[in-house]
């Protein structure tokens, strides 16, 4: 928009405007569109795919007009820190760093309830922490060809093998690569709380960061 020829759009159109997009879903739309793209120039391979989530923190505070909090949002301990907001699930691109796939939820919701979601069906290969550990799940995905990262983890009372130990450290360097797109919504884009009240708002605006996000993360590949 330039300022000296262009009118600028008033507050009420803006709003009616996030409210069409909110409505009609069009936001996820531009998530998919964004990514078909990427994938057209070549950027995407979808061979393996990183699984992970990150809380995102929403006003605890009562003093507004309801005098409580957002009824949508609840709250859940990581470590010894309680956080108070939502959840916002994501499938990786493991070569590219790509979101492919995102699902919201409340902060309440373990990171394992989510996981079919975040697959696009084609994965060779899938990444992620302890908390995703699931004999079922890693029996469905094995076969030839097929690489379940998934963290080990230590028997209840036991200590990890040296071998499964060995393996969590080239995992945990595979995974690292699922942090960019956190990095990029919380650093470069300062989305640190939830902007509005509820569920929904809020994951329309998190499918227009994260397209933005996949964008940026490859931006010096697209001027090439």
């Amino acid at each position: 928009i330039e300022l000296g020829d262009d009118r600028i759009p008033d507050e009420t159109t803006i709003l009616n405007f996030r409210h069409l997009l909110e409505r009609h879903h069009l936001t996820e739309q531009l998530f998919a569109e964004v990514n078909r793209h990427l994938a057209e120039q070549g950027i995407t391979l979808r061979s393996g795919t990183l699984v992970d989530a990150t809380i995102i923190d929403a006003p605890s505070s009562t003093k507004n007009e309801a005098k409580a909090r957002d009824p949508e949002m609840s709250s859940t301990k990581k470590g010894d820190t309680w956080y108070f907001g939502m959840k916002a699930h994501v499938g990786v691109d493991a070569d590219s760093g790509i979101v492919h796939s995102l699902e919201t939820t409340t902060a309440k919701v373990h990171d394992s309830q989510v996981w079919e979601e975040l697959l696009h069906g084609a994965e060779t290969s899938v990444w992620a922490d302890k908390g995703y550990v699931s004999a079922a799940r890693e029996a469905a995905f094995s076969g030839p060809g097929k690489f379940w990262g998934v963290m080990r983890k230590a028997p209840k009372g036991g200590a990890l093998h040296p071998v499964d130990e060995d393996i969590n450290r080239i995992i945990a360097m595979v995974r690292a690569r699922v942090e960019h797109p956190f990095r990029v919504l919380k650093r470069q884009f300062g989305y640190l709380k939830t902007r509005y009240r509820g569920l929904a708002k809020n994951r329309a605006q998190l499918f227009t960061l994260f397209a933005l996000g996949n964008l940026f993360l490859v931006r010096r590949r697209l001027l090439t």
